[in-house]
């Protein structure tokens, strides 16, 4: 027998009532464009009949032990024989004897082709409001910012994509998240993605959904959060650090008024606060893009970090020690005159308030430059072993492709 072109593969988890309807639809799509294809049901530990049923119909089953969506895809498509892979639900939601535009937009080049099922049409009470209207769109739309990919549906369940691309991309996630981790790869790994059109149906299951909307909206939302350091960290906190130094500069000669407002000590503090928590922010977003850097091409924004040279260390211990210098200066020439003078200090409150947040600031960025640089020294192997990778994965897409 040929080895097959296309593998079809199906999570399953109780699905008895569907799974053969599903199978036996993608086994016609294969005859009826003449390809080489094999059905294959990732069995996720179900209880029913659903493993008799994929079998009679025609696939081939693995037993997938570990529990997720994730987990189940991912043994799916390390015991699939196709080059192209197309997954999808196994409970009727999806069409799947409609194939061809997947299989073709791989052909054509692409290494993940989405569908699109706000384009292509979503039949009534085959989505709840809550998914339609607020979960899907802003997450989607999160993570069109956070990845920088034009990609509408990013929690579509019916993809395509070639075994060497899903090598590429490396994914590990094993629940729902997953299908956010595999867009995200895709787009940092500078893979061509595409949309298609397709419909959802409600499904056939006759059970409660495996989905649970807030926990695992929660889930996408977490991965988003943690793999995006500019617009968590460094954006934010580059914002509140801006802020609070031009804050902290026009109020350090002492409170002002303005109209009848009287700004004094307490948005003083305001400003340190907020010059504070930017500062380390900032730092904690560094550290993150170091972490995440090798195991990130080149682009995302992620090359100036890799380009942190050793002299970088001594450049910011310079600085940093420069503003803890500066700061105790100023504190200790406060302190001589609160010791020589008889009189109170309070016309100094704000100066000695930007005074120890220079201080802060100061000790705060040395010890995060020793930790990112110490980080920095772990991860270069990692870096290095990762291009190593890349290259090899990038030759293997390019000879895969017609």
């Amino acid at each position: 027998m040929n080895r097959p072109h296309v593998t079809a593969v199906m999570p399953c988890l109780n699905e008895e009532r569907t799974v053969g309807q599903c199978v036996a639809k993608a086994a016609a799509c294969f005859a009826r464009l003449g390809i080489q294809g094999e059905v294959l049901v990732a069995d996720n530990g179900s209880s029913d009949r659903s493993v008799a049923v994929a079998q009679a119909a025609g696939a081939r089953v693995v037993h997938v032990s570990t529990k997720g969506y994730g987990a189940a895809i991912s043994a799916g498509v390390r015991a699939a024989q196709g080059d192209i892979i197309i997954m999808a639900d196994s409970d009727e939601s999806y069409d799947w004897s409609q194939l061809d535009q997947f299989i073709q937009a791989i052909e054509a080049g692409n290494d993940l082709v989405m569908g699109n099922r706000f384009r292509g049409g979503i039949e009534p009470g085959a989505m709840p409001p809550l998914h339609r209207y607020l979960g899907n769109p802003v997450l989607s739309f999160i993570s069109r910012i956070a990845f920088r990919v034009p990609v509408g549906d990013f929690h579509c369940g019916m993809r395509a994509f070639t075994r060497a691309a899903f090598e590429r991309m490396d994914l590990s996630l094993p629940g729902m998240e997953f299908a956010t981790e595999m867009v995200a790869s895709a787009a940092r790994h500078g893979l061509r993605i595409s949309e298609v059109p397709i419909k959802l149906y409600p499904d056939k299951r006759g059970r409660p959904p495996h989905l649970r909307s807030f926990r695992d909206g929660w889930r996408h939302l977490r991965f988003i959060i943690s793999h995006c350091p500019d617009y968590v960290y460094i954006r934010p906190g580059g914002t509140m650090l801006l802020l609070g130094l031009v804050l902290m500069a026009v109020l350090v000669g002492g409170p002002l008024t303005i109209g009848t407002h009287y700004i004094g000590v307490h948005f003083m503090v305001l400003g340190a606060m907020l010059a504070l928590i930017g500062a380390n922010v900032i730092s904690m977003g560094v550290l993150g893009k170091v972490l995440l850097a090798p195991n990130v091409p080149d682009n995302l924004g992620f090359d100036r970090v890799r380009e942190i040279r050793p002299h970088a260390l001594e450049i910011t211990l310079a600085v940093s020690g420069a503003l803890l210098l500066l700061g105790l200066v100023v504190d200790t020439a406060l302190l001589v005159r609160w010791l020589n003078s008889s009189t109170g200090m309070e016309d100094t409150v704000h100066l000695a308030i930007a005074a120890s947040t220079a201080i802060v600031i100061g000790l705060e960025a040395m010890f995060s430059a020793f930790l990112i640089f110490l980080a920095k020294t772990r991860m270069e192997p990692g870096r290095r072993e990762a291009q190593d990778d890349e290259a090899t994965q990038q030759n293997v897409l390019t000879s895969s492709k017609p």
